[in-house]
């Protein structure tokens, strides 16, 4: 019960460091990472041990598939070699780089432990970057990178974990098994992604009550790890091909009354399960600095400290390298005709963002949680990594912010400008739908609606902006105010019972939400 009474209190404390960490405009995860630190020195709390086989499925599996969803495969396929320079050559770069800091700080650390180390510590999260990132509007390019290269980095590292872990437990590891690994784990990987995605979508069209459709989007999400892990695939890959083939075709079967509310549980949840990460490793560096003396703590700080220098160094060295030899291949030719038009060139203050965006996060968290309980070092290779998530997003969060704005990276508007060409396309198709229908009522009062929709949507397009409220919107203000105003006074007369009165206002909370979302101001002033 304690443990419980804890975790409720460090709940609410998150969701209060986070309201502070969007005014100060820093990650939340960086102000949630300070508590958990200091939850593992506060005196009288318990100690608490979770499942290794837990962690991965519980705080990966449904964060990467919210992060696969709202992926967009064209602007991936557009910066398709920057994205795969990060997961690929900055994961393997980090990992050999923290593998030999670590034998040479700790001589006595097995190899396939210090690799065990560097996968844990390897790939970034994305979530606490563009968490400042979008608060600041930089250039889409660069979110397009950092979240792409967090759907794929995890698998490459976790596959290095997976390996070095295996010859680590099982004393040696076969050189001529790793190919046809690869291969079963890559290939199996997706095309289960893919079949599993095509199974849910068959059943998410069968299902009408809302609740049901949430349960079975969670359930459906674990499932589709756990299947992965018994066949013994990357539960990682498979995650991220099964949420981007499912949200291609989500939106023809899904419907707004489903969707709206289930987005909302899955932004909670994802919000509560990081919180919750950071947590457990408080509990668990609890019991670790509990079997520390003062002379070993103070080394494992000092080894930590040097890791995550190690840590920030290999990344940036990568990113800042690869962009420019990528600007040297792209240069003019020498008899003036230019160089290979791809967009794998980032500029110098671009790539010194990306590289400075390697915040660690909930994958290393879990990852470290995963080690089996009589792993090596495992003590060690914990305190590293919660330190290495703690430095990197005190430091690097918390500075993010001041280097975008001395860089001046500002957004390019290629978002917003693609917003203004949807919305007008949209609405004029929502005409000639009803063009056929000219002589009904309804018909009539819904094509002047478009009608006026229309010409405002063309204005902005042809403007390039959005422009800002409607003159009309205090009209509309007013109305829905005096909705309200009624609704709530026939309720507090008992004209009206509370079933009634909660189906009303659920039909005024949506009508209020899409004239927000077409109007883009506040109603409620």
């Amino acid at each position: 019960m304690q443990v419980f009474e804890i975790v409720i209190a460090l709940l609410l404390g998150g969701a209060a460091l986070a309201a502070l960490s969007r005014r100060i405009a820093t990650p939340y995860p960086a102000l949630v990472s300070l508590a958990g630190a200091g939850l593992a020195l506060v005196p009288g709390v318990p100690t608490l041990v979770l499942d290794p086989e837990l962690a991965l499925a519980l705080f990966v599996a449904p964060v990467l598939l919210d992060a696969a969803f709202d992926a967009s495969p064209r602007d991936l396929r557009a910066n398709w070699r920057t994205v795969t320079s990060l997961a690929l050559g900055a994961v393997a770069l980090t990992i050999a780089v923290v593998a030999l800091v670590a034998r040479a700080l700790v001589p006595e650390l097995p190899w396939g432990a210090a690799i065990a180390l560097g996968a844990i510590v390897a790939p970034p999260d994305a979530a606490a970057a563009t968490a400042v990132l979008k608060q600041l509007r930089p250039p889409h390019r660069l979110l397009v990178i950092l979240e792409g290269e967090s759907l794929f980095n995890d698998a490459s590292a976790l596959l290095v974990y997976r390996l070095a872990v295996g010859a680590t437990v099982a004393g040696f590891l076969s050189g001529w098994s790793i190919l046809p690994t690869l291969l079963y784990v890559a290939i199996g990987s997706v095309v289960l992604g893919i079949v599993l995605s095509r199974v849910m979508l068959f059943a998410s069209a069968r299902v009408q009550d809302i609740s049901t459709a949430v349960v079975m989007q969670f359930c459906g999400g674990f499932g589709v790890w756990l299947l992965a892990e018994r066949l013994h695939l990357s539960g990682i890959l498979t995650m991220v091909v099964f949420a981007m083939a499912t949200a291609r075709r989500a939106a023809d079967v899904i419907p707004a009354r489903m969707r709206i509310p289930s987005y909302a549980v899955w932004e909670v949840a994802v919000f509560v399960l990081n919180v919750l990460a950071f947590i457990l490793v408080g509990f668990q560096l609890k019991s670790v600095i509990g079997r520390l003396d003062r002379e070993t703590l103070i080394s494992y700080a000092w080894i930590a400290a040097a890791i995550c220098l190690a840590t920030i160094l290999a990344r940036i060295v990568w990113v800042t390298g690869a962009a420019k030899f990528s600007r040297w291949r792209c240069r003019p030719r020498s008899d003036g005709t230019p160089g290979p038009m791809d967009a794998v060139a980032l500029s110098a203050p671009s790539a010194l963002v990306v590289g400075w965006c390697g915040m660690r996060g909930t994958v290393t968290l879990a990852a470290a949680l995963a080690l089996p309980t009589a792993f090596p070092y495992r003590d060690l290779i914990l305190f590293i990594s919660f330190a290495v998530v703690l430095g990197t997003l005190v430091v690097q969060g918390v500075t993010l912010r001041p280097l975008l704005s001395w860089l001046n990276l500002t957004d390019d508007g290629s978002v917003e400008r693609e917003v203004l060409l949807a919305r007008a396309e949209a609405r004029r198709a929502a005409l000639g739908a009803i063009a056929a229908d000219a002589g009904a009522e309804a018909a009539a009062l819904v094509r002047r609606r478009y009608e006026l929709l229309l010409r405002r949507a063309e204005s902005e397009l042809a403007s390039g902006d959005a422009g800002g409220a409607p003159d009309d919107v205090h009209l509309i203000r007013a109305a829905h105010t005096a909705q309200r105003q009624r609704l709530n006074a026939l309720r507090a007369d008992a004209t009206i019972g509370d079933a009634a009165f909660q189906r009303v206002e659920q039909e005024l909370d949506v009508e209020e939400v899409d004239l927000e979302q077409l109007l883009r101001t506040d109603l409620h002033g």
